[in-house]
Parts: structure tokens; sequence; C-alpha cells
């Protein structure tokens, strides 16, 4: 009866798709099936690691001696070697056998081909490494976000500039706006599954303003639901600032045409009025267009003054000033413009401050654009019974420092990122947009800065930095600034 049940298991024993060794306590092969003598020869009497691994010592970590130590059966993954020098990755598992008394006396140890699993999985961890190399190195943004436009995955060109900014609001990232963007090409690809592009301006997390071009797919999952949605952006800032210059040069041309000739006109009137003034002998009416002829050259002259500061760079005309002298020449400029308005103007100095290096006119000139910018935004602003616009003038042992605050209509993030822009103006028509500019070009050209704080609703405050020594490189942007008796 044993013999035909013995026959019957070595035919089990053999037929089972695996490598089967029984092995002793010194991990001798005692017995193995028929599929292991044929790709790794007559094992018996040998040590396993001999016959699997060709080396002369045991391993290191033997899921076998495990067994024997435990009683528990093992798993592991190992590497062998056949008879033709094949290198066979196996999936190791190892079982106990015991005797009568209960005693662990052999182990059987099956080790299952699973090469093509793992070339597979090679193979698979090789493409997602070529794919998100590809992710990562692409030259462009790349951000992944879900259904409620939170980003769950970005590239490396997309964290350099903006930040890891998983789980927050793509909107909140890119724009730095508290609600989403109108239109939305990631919600319209999750609408309709469809491709979108759009144009967008983009602010980096070191206040850069990027202009890019948007392009967003769904991404979708096996049962083709759309999970999230992949945004692309390519920065096209050169291009867009080349097609502005362009454009700026054009509008330029158009504004200072349309702004001479009502100019023209106004002086044309006024030496209508002169001259019919010496006619008739009528001396008010000569000092009426004569008033009226220099106030169009004035304008004349500050339009003049703006475009050159805009044109060319140049040499500026380095002087000695003293910081108090021209915030008093600043104040009495606009003191007048603030009382028609009804806008308290303060002024507080700190005498002590000095002489500063700096080109007079182009200094005075950035102050009075941003009193300027002040006024106008209290005159706007219809929320507050009362305004007011400040001057604090102040220093250290190498700057000097010029506060201008009010408490006007204010600006949100978004608009003080473009405040400095050329042709940016918060006041629709009524502002050229080459005011802000020009001042931060003046500020920077004498190695200074501006420094912007604002809150819509509760008004501005613009920190002018300048050095009191002048710098060697620094310029100014204009060909040659006309003297004022020139004008």
């Amino acid at each position: 009866m044993d013999h035909p049940r013995r026959r019957f298991m070595d035919k089990v024993f053999d037929a089972i798709p695996a490598y089967i060794t029984i092995q002793d306590r010194d991990l001798k092969i005692v017995e193995a099936s028929q599929s292991f003598c044929r790709d790794f020869g007559d094992a018996e009497d040998r040590y396993c690691y001999q016959v699997y691994k060709q080396r002369p010592e045991k391993c290191e970590n033997c899921t076998v001696e495990r067994t024997f130590r435990d009683g528990q059966r093992h798993q592991s993954e190992e590497i062998v070697k056949t008879l033709d020098g094949r290198n066979v990755s196996v999936l190791v598992c190892t079982s106990p056998i015991y005797n009568g008394n209960g005693e662990v006396t052999h182990v059987v140890e099956m080790s299952t081909d699973i090469t093509e699993q793992k070339e597979l999985q090679t193979q698979y961890r090789n493409s997602r490494h070529r794919y998100h190399q590809l992710f990562e190195e692409v030259p462009c943004y790349i951000s992944i976000q879900d259904r409620d436009l939170k980003i769950v995955e970005a590239n490396r060109l997309f964290r350099e500039a903006f930040g890891s900014n998983y789980g927050c609001k793509c909107y909140k990232v890119y724009k730095h706006r508290d609600e989403a963007c109108y239109p939305c090409v990631v919600q319209q690809t999750f609408k309709d599954g469809e491709t979108h592009f759009h144009e967008e301006v983009v602010t980096s997390k070191d206040n850069r303003r990027i202009n890019v071009l948007v392009s967003t797919m769904p991404i979708k999952n096996a049962n083709g639901d759309i999970e999230s949605v992949i945004e692309m952006s390519t920065d096209i800032t050169q291009i867009r600032q080349l097609q502005s210059k362009l454009t700026s040069i054009g509008m330029l041309i158009s504004s200072i045409s349309h702004g001479l000739k009502g100019l023209l006109n106004g002086l044309d009137g006024g030496f209508y009025l002169v001259n019919s003034g010496f006619k008739r002998n009528d001396q008010a009416r000569v000092e009426q267009g004569w008033e009226i002829a220099q106030r169009n050259v004035e304008r004349i002259r500050n339009m003049v003054l703006d475009i050159l500061y805009y044109a060319k760079d140049r040499e500026p005309d380095w002087q000695s000033l003293s910081a108090t002298d021209l915030s008093d020449e600043v104040y009495d400029i606009m003191k007048t413009k603030a009382n028609d308005l009804s806008i308290k103007l303060n002024r507080a100095v700190d005498d002590s401050i000095g002489q500063f290096e700096a080109d007079h006119k182009a200094v005075r000139s950035l102050l009075v654009n941003l009193l300027e910018n002040s006024l106008d935004a209290c005159r706007v602003d219809k929320a507050k019974q009362t305004h007011e616009v400040s001057i604090h003038v102040h220093g250290d042992e190498d700057h000097v420092f010029f506060e201008i605050s009010d408490n006007g209509i204010g600006m949100d993030q978004e608009t003080r990122e473009k405040a400095f822009s050329m042709f940016f103006s918060s006041k629709g028509t009524e502002g050229t947009g080459l005011g802000l500019f020009i001042s931060n070009k003046i500020a920077q050209e004498h190695g200074g800065n501006i420094e912007l704080q604002s809150e819509a609703g509760k008004g501005t405050r613009f920190i002018v930095k300048m050095p009191k020594k002048r710098l060697a490189n620094s310029r100014l942007t204009s060909d040659t600034l006309l003297e004022e008796e020139e004008l």
C-alpha cells in the first residue's frame, strides 16, 4: 500500500512547476525535483548555496536556516544561476518537516521562477523613471489638479518658481487670489474632457510676473472618468515683452499725438488771447492768454520729460542735494493741488539727514509722481469723509528714505503686483500708466528701490530708499534731459 502512494507523491513532487529541494540542517540537498535537476544538475549531497549560487559559503540571509531555527515558514526573493549560466529570479518559500518527536529534521524549499514578472517590474520601474524624469525636466511649469483645483503634483520647474504648494488652490499659488479665475481652463477640461488653451499672467514666489501659455489635458482612470487635469504653462514672457515693447511704442506715439494735439490747441487759444489782447490794448486778456500758454508749455515739458525717461539711457546730472530742501520743494509744488481737492497734506522731516547725491530733476519727478498717485487715490475714494497724504523724510548712515502715505482707496495684491508696470493704471482712462513705472525706474537707476505697502480700502504707503552716495554704474533713462529753460 505504501509503494503506490510513494510513487504517486513522487509524481506530484516532480509535477509541481517549481524547483523543490529537501535540505538537512547542514543545508545539504537530500532530495530534489526533476525540474531542479534539469536546470541545476545532480545535487544530492551538495550544499544548496553551491548549487543555486555557485558560491563557497552559505548565504547571509538563509530562509532554510531561519525555518530550522523557529519552525516557521519563510519567504524571500533570490537570484540563482542555472547550469547553462542563466540568472533566474525565484520566489523562495520554506516549510519545516517534523519527526515523530516534533523536531524539525528537514526543510522543504520551493523556488518559483518569477524572472518574467521581475523583468516586467523592472521595465515598469524604468518606464516610470523615464516618465517621471520627463515630467520633472520638461521645460515648462506642470501641475496636476483635482476637481477642487487643488495642486496634487508638480514638476521641478513649477516647484522652483511657485513653491511646493501641494494641497493649495491653483489660483492662490499662481495669482495670489482668493477666488477662481474666469475663465478657468482646468474647470472647462473637467467639464467636457477636451484640451483647452489660454494665456495668463502669473506671479512667482519671488514676485516675478510671468506670461504663460496654458494648455490643459484630462487624466482618466480605468473606467474613463476624469480624475484630475494636467496643466502645462509655457513661459512666453520674453515674447510678450518684445510685443509689449512694440505695442508700447505704438501706444506712446498715439498718446503723444493725441496729447500734443490738445496742448497745441490750448497754445493756439492762449496765443489768440495774447494777440487779440495786444490789438485791443486789453492787459487782462493778454495775461489770461499768457497764463494759458505757460500752463500748456509746462504740460508739454512734463510730457517730453516722461518720454525721455522712458526712451534712452543717459548719465544722470549728479548733484549734492539736501533731503530737507527737496522735500520742501515737492511739498510746495503739491500743496495747491491738495488744497483744491480738500486733502490734508502733512510733512515730517528729520533735518539731520544731511546731503545725498542724485539727479535733482529726476528725484523731484519721482516724488511728485508718487504724491500725485496718493492724491488721486484719495480723490476717488468715496468711502471716507476726510483724507490725508503724508510725507515723512528720514535717513540712516548710508540711505535717505522718503515715505509717502495716504488713506485712499488702497490696492489689492493683484493690483500691487502690477503697480509699477508700464501703462498699467487703476484709474481707468484718467491715468496714463507711466507715472509709477517711471518713478520705479528712477529709483532703481539711482541704486535705490521703492517698497509698496497697500491694502484695499485702507490706503497705501510708498517707501523710497535712496543711497546717499552715487553708484558708479547708475544711469537714468533718457538720452538727454532737457533743461527747464530750454523748454
